[in-house]
């Protein structure tokens, strides 16, 4: 089919071809041959009179052009799968969707394994994908390539809608033979001990944690990088190190790995957990669904948090 004389099969190569940056890869997703695709591309070429990609060992480099059509294309397609294709109702206990949602190990541990056991009983054919934080959480929301985006408040982007889940505290914990932790910690003593910390993707994405930490203008001497928070607890056993983690965490750990916890020595550490999910999921029925449980679930989360102050 042709538009104003641009054949819009090519717009999916396209979009095929930024989100893949391999020809192969590219061809394979949308169905298509390797020669085809190479096709494809001659023909963009030709109508936007641009090279659009050029190779770089191996992997498609786009120029210019090909980024600023990217976005335009990639939300077009968007639009056409969740308004024209995607138009049947959501029924739940039907549905057989499966939602992929990015979030840290600490949040699947301690609150989304109660949203899974919840959408068991209500809709047992729905699954999930769950999502490693990665280096660019932000691009795979713009590309809507995931369902929701689950992280502390300032990771957020503004350019999509968000809600807040839940507040959480953040306390320091240690090994229960760690002798420096027997007494109020001071800011002192804190910043000469070795911490473990966690840190996300290739690029050591910072966590909530130190991300305040610097906001505070204080930088840790981290004696063990961990891709996760959940790991931190076994690993500070024997040692003097200490690690700052969510409440919730300590309080899931505190049955099964023994914690000796102390007040942080700054002015109480807290964070908002927070959901965010792609702007043109924002009327999709099934999305709509998933976030009233997500936000019930954390309401549940909250009401437990008050009872317990």
């Amino acid at each position: 089919m042709r538009f104003k004389g641009l054949d819009l099969n090519l717009l999916v190569a396209l979009n095929a071809l930024m989100t893949e940056r391999k020809l192969t890869a590219a061809a394979r997703s949308i169905n298509l041959s390797q020669p085809a695709m190479s096709a494809a591309i001659g023909r963009l070429r030709a109508y936007f009179n641009d090279e659009l990609f050029v190779m770089q060992q191996r992997k498609l480099i786009p120029t210019p052009r090909a980024e600023a059509l990217a976005p335009a294309v990639r939300d077009a397609l968007l639009h056409i799968q969740l308004t024209v294709i995607a138009s049947d109702p959501f029924v739940p206990a039907e549905s057989d969707r499966r939602f992929r949602i990015l979030l840290s190990d600490f949040m699947t541990l301690v609150f989304f394994e109660k949203v899974i056991k919840r959408v068991a009983r209500e809709a047992p054919g729905v699954s999930f994908e769950l999502l490693p934080i990665d280096d660019d959480p932000d691009e795979r929301l713009c590309r809507g390539d995931m369902d929701f985006l689950i992280l502390p408040e300032q990771f957020m982007l503004a350019i999509h809608p968000s809600a807040k889940l839940f507040e959480e505290k953040l306390v320091c914990v240690g090994c229960p033979n760690n002798q420096q932790l027997r007494a109020k910690l001071s800011l002192e003593q804190f910043m000469s001990m070795g911490h473990v910390a966690a840190m996300f993707g290739r690029s050591l994405k910072p966590s909530v944690e130190q991300w305040l930490l610097l906001e505070h203008g204080f930088k840790r001497r981290i004696e063990i990088v961990v891709p996760g928070f959940n790991s931190i607890p076994m690993l500070l056993q024997g040692t003097n190190r200490i690690a700052t983690l969510p409440s919730l965490l300590v309080r899931h750990f505190a049955t099964t790995i023994p914690l000796q916890t102390v007040d942080h020595p700054l002015p109480p550490l807290s964070f908002t957990e927070a959901i965010q999910w792609p702007s043109l999921h924002n009327s999709d029925p099934g999305n709509i669904w998933m976030r009233t449980i997500i936000f019930e679930e954390a309401s549940r989360i909250e009401a437990s948090a008050d009872g317990d102050s």
